[in-house]
């Protein structure tokens, strides 16, 4: 069954988990051009792709626009609720859904995806729920990993 949709948590898996904060309290995160077009492609491809992050940041909208990423729902206190009515609305079912986090509070949505995807240096617990962890870390090239790879398997699930 192909991956019509791919969700990403932000923190540790878009970016390398670092949050860098100035003296006036203006957030810096570090994205990788790479994950920006694994992103394109899969759009590309027909793969929707959305971004669902427990902690709010401005520098995330700031990316999702970007990419032109519409579906972000940035600060929320649980994932999951927010997964199952995102696929709700789109018509789309959790088998052909692709989630990528990398910490404990993407476990529920880890487990629920057709496809779990957890970067390199995600915490143990998120590994063992992953049906693949990518060879490169979080905001070094996980998120373009994940998408060549939902991409070769569309290919190969295409009639």
């Amino acid at each position: 069954m192909a991956i019509r949709l791919l969700a990403l948590d932000v923190d540790g898996t878009l970016t390398d988990g670092g949050v860098y904060m100035d003296g006036s309290g203006n957030e810096y995160k570090r994205f990788d051009v790479r994950d920006g077009m694994g992103i394109a492609l899969l759009r590309k491809g027909g793969v929707e792709v959305a971004l669902i992050s427990g902690r709010f940041s401005p520098a995330t909208e700031r990316r999702a626009a970007e990419l032109q990423i519409t579906r972000l729902f940035n600060g929320v206190g649980e994932k999951f609720p927010v997964l199952r009515a995102l696929t709700e609305e789109l018509g789309i079912s959790l088998e052909e859904t692709a989630y990528m986090g990398d910490d404990v509070n993407d476990l529920e949505c880890l487990r629920a995806a057709g496809l779990a995807l957890v970067p390199a240096d995600g915490v143990e617990e998120a590994r063992g729920a992953a049906d693949r962890i990518t060879p490169s870390r979080a905001g070094y090239g996980a998120v373009r990993d994940a998408a060549e790879f939902i991409l070769a398997e569309n290919r190969r699930a295409a009639p």
